[in-house]
């Protein structure tokens, strides 16, 4: 064997992992995560440190004479769990020369994957595993090694602080791996070896630091065990631990603690009766989705996904392993709605722990709460606030004491909003309406939560806001309203100065993942945002403006696809695979959303028909293995990609948001109704547009004119002495602020005899400096609104 390969890091074209047809999903036993396709491993990651740890763990099967055959490119398999409800699976690959089994388990109690092999046909064959490590979430700067450890040869690799190992044993627990190989991805690699010499020639030590991966040899039957620990010995430690056991052993530690939790799950909500058997299927994966996706060091937090979008057309770190609170809350919800209480008040302690000092959270972060993006979104302070409630609601926060946790979340959202500076695609700033919605849900229902006077300011601003939903996020009398035979309807964002300025739906959005940034007019750009509106219990299905922007998105967004259909997130959107169906890479063409369908089939349900057809829709666009992608093909097939209309893209799989609709769909069938939907917030509207008692006056978020009949809330940061008129200053008067208990003070000022027409002016003093605020400012009063 020599002693270090030759080549340098490189990255083959022909040898990336898919990410198109994964399996498989998280190991919810283990700290270690895995996803599946092919019969190969594409991602694994360790909770721990956050970040993937290997990108490609796959076969080979060959004779030594030149035949060699990559599995998980004859794509021809079959695919089942070992048990119903538990991630743990079998794969059966077929050849006219070979069948290849492979079952597929975590350890319980290691952080190992252990898979069993068993090749048959022809006797001349050979089985080889390959290895590409990715520590640190990295191709970049390993090291790879043919290690004996302890007098087992073993597969190792490390990078910093991590480390990882993969052993083998035959039937009687020896050790099984023959001839192996350290080489560099593109030069010196186990497929390099077969592609260039049609058998296994090579056999080099070790390789690195660069982009490595390594080879070995096995027996017709065997069992592997992939260990990760904080270096390579202590990694190879745990693989071989894990092996001195039949395999059966390992499985069914595994199972019983699976079939323990769905059991106890079942007990609270048990899979409907009333629905095909792929939807009861469905049902049972998506569970094992969003329970896999629980991280076992920090209880409670939840990645996005355990993939990387397009992760086989780069090789630095990236993808969705990271947490969203958005995310996160709706995945808790779907859990909380399985009957699975402990699991949701845990998130939400997570949410407690990681909440800033201001009441807000990151826009994303890694798991032991550093952040990774910065940016504000007022939907993932109120997502939280929503947990919060929903588990008050069932009696289930079991002693958690979140007064604080809400009024600071709360406090947040009324010093920033109405206006976000990211809507939940992470790219629009303005007024939107899905934020909107989660925003005045979140005042509504944590209202109940806190004491006067903290919870009435709540409600008082949930109203005015919700009064001004369509002043704030629609158009009407416009080009595309005209084409489409509609008075108007709500757009995806309108820039925050909609709160006091007229025509600001010619304003341009700039939209950042098309070729230059590209812009479009505000009454132009279309999403599905609004029917939020309707699932909280904002609107009723058929109020007039929610109707005609159905009728736009549906004429805009939705694609019929072989699967069912699907929408896009909004027009113009370039985040999705280019029209060529080569990967996003900061640019491209947005596809359809599964996610999307199962929010549509929210509002059917809500408007009194049933949903099972679109149910049906997003069980038909999942992977052979039942995972739920981000994004389906929305256009002609592209069979070298393996791109065919509504079926998977490249985007992250499974989603598990996506899985999360799925079951709150399929539960909210049931009970008629969204499980979501906050009780008090709809005891409050029920569908209906309120008449708000205030109007809100910020200096973040000035108001340009108010309806007659109100009184004017000034709001500001610290206490005042608000000094104001009419007409120009008559009947000059002094009003103080009074503490909200939400952050903010407010003042005031009994406006609501004014006639229509009539101007308040207004300026304040600082009750601690003495100063004057050194501007003064002008409010007109309006007509009444009729609603």
């Amino acid at each position: 064997m020599s002693e270090h390969a030759p080549g340098a890091p490189g990255i083959p074209p022909t040898w990336t992992s898919s990410a198109k047809d994964m399996v498989g999903c998280a190991l919810g036993t283990s700290r270690l995560w895995f996803t599946l396709g092919f019969g190969i491993v594409n991602e694994v990651y360790y909770p721990r440190v956050d970040l993937p740890q290997i990108r490609d763990l796959n076969f080979i099967v060959a004779d030594g004479d030149g035949f060699w055959a990559e599995v998980k490119r004859v794509d021809n398999y079959q695919m089942r769990l070992l048990a119903p409800g538990l991630p743990a699976v079998e794969i059966v690959h077929r050849h006219e020369r070979y069948s290849l089994r492979l079952r597929i388990s975590p350890g319980s109690r290691r952080d190992v994957l252990a898979i069993e092999c068993r090749l048959g046909g022809d006797d001349k064959l050979r089985l080889y595993v390959l290895l590409a490590p990715h520590l640190g979430a990295t191709g970049y700067g390993n090291t790879a090694a043919v290690v004996s450890h302890h007098g087992r040869l073993t597969l190792c690799a490390e990078h910093g602080p991590f480390g990882t190992a993969l052993a083998a044993v035959d039937e009687r627990q020896r050790d099984a791996v023959g001839r192996a190989s350290a080489g560099y991805v593109g030069f010196s690699d186990g497929w390099q070896d077969f592609a260039r010499n049609g058998r296994m020639a090579w056999e080099y030590r070790r390789a690195g630091p660069g982009n490595v991966a390594l080879v070995a040899e096995l027996p017709r039957r065997a069992v592997l065990s992939l260990g990760f620990g904080s270096s390579a010995e202590a990694a190879a430690t745990l693989a071989i631990a894990s092996l001195l056991q039949p395999f059966d052993n390992l499985l069914q530690q595994h199972v019983a603690l699976w079939q323990e939790w769905q059991a106890e799950r079942s007990e609270r909500y048990a899979v409907p009766l009333d629905v095909p058997p792929a939807l009861a299927e469905e049902f049972l994966v998506s569970t094992i989705v969003l329970r896999s996706h629980l991280d076992k060091t920090f209880a409670g937090a939840m990645v996005a996904s355990l993939s990387v979008p397009w992760g086989d057309s780069g090789n630095e770190r990236g993808g969705y392993h990271l947490v969203w609170p958005r995310d996160m809350v709706e995945t808790a919800g779907a859990l909380l709605a399985l009957g699975a209480d402990q699991e949701a008040r845990d998130t939400l302690r997570y949410l407690m722990a990681t909440q800033l000092h201001d009441g807000h959270w990151h826009q994303n972060q890694w798991l032991g709460g550093t952040a990774y993006w910065h940016g504000i979104q007022l939907d993932e302070t109120a997502f939280p606030v929503l947990l919060a409630a929903a588990l008050d609601e069932r009696e289930a926060l079991a002693g958690i004491e979140v007064e604080d946790t809400v009024r600071r979340a709360l406090g947040f959202i009324a010093r920033t909003g109405p206006a976000t500076e990211q809507d939940r695609w992470e790219e629009s700033a303005g007024l939107n309406p899905f934020t909107l919605a989660v925003s005045i849900a979140a005042l509504v229902a944590g209202a109940a939560l806190l004491p006067s006077p903290a919870g009435d300011w709540a409600l008082e601003l949930a109203d005015f806001w919700n009064g001004n939903i369509e002043r704030w996020t629609s158009v009407s009398d416009t080009p595309l309203a005209h084409r489409l035979g509609v008075e108007g309807y709500y757009v995806l964002v309108l820039p925050g100065q909609a709160l006091d300025q007229r025509n600001t739906f010619r304003a341009v959005i700039p939209i950042h993942n098309r070729p230059g940034n590209e812009q479009v007019r505000a009454d132009e750009l279309v999403g599905t945002e609004f029917l939020q509106l309707v699932r909280f219990g904002l609107r009723r299905p058929d109020d007039p403006l929610i109707l005609a922007s159905i009728r736009v998105a549906d004429a805009l967004l939705e694609t019929e696809t072989p699967s069912g259909p699907v929408w896009h997130r909004y027009n113009c959107d370039g985040y999705g695979e280019h029209d060529d169906g080569s990967p996003y890479d900061g640019t491209g063409r947005g596809r359809g959303w599964p996610l999307l369908t199962g929010e549509r089939g929210h509002y059917e349900l809500v408007a009194g028909r049933d949903p099972l057809s679109l149910l049906e829709a997003m069980c038909r666009m999942t992977s052979p293995g039942g995972m739920l992608p981000e994004q389906v093909w929305d256009a002609d097939p592209i069979p070298s990609r393996r791109l065919a209309p509504g079926r998977p893209t490249g985007s992250a799989m499974p989603l598990v948001w996506a899985h999360a609709e799925f079951i709150k769909l399929l539960i909210s069938r049931h009970h008629r109704h969204p499980v979501d939907r906050p009780r008090a917030v709809w005891q409050r509207y029920r569908g209906e547009r309120p008449r708000a008692r205030h109007a809100f006056w910020w200096p973040h978020a000035p108001i340009a004119d108010f309806p007659a009949g109100v009184k004017l809330a000034v709001a500001l940061p610290m206490p005042a002495l608000v000094h104001w008129g009419r007409d120009g200053w008559r009947d000059a008067a002094d009003v103080a602020t009074s503490d909200t208990g939400l952050g903010f003070h407010v003042a005031v000022l009994e406006v609501s005899w004014l006639p229509p027409g009539a101007r308040v002016d207004f300026t304040w003093q600082w009750q601690q400096s003495g100063d004057w605020h050194n501007r003064d400012y002008a409010v007109t009063v309006e007509p009444a609104d009729p609603a």
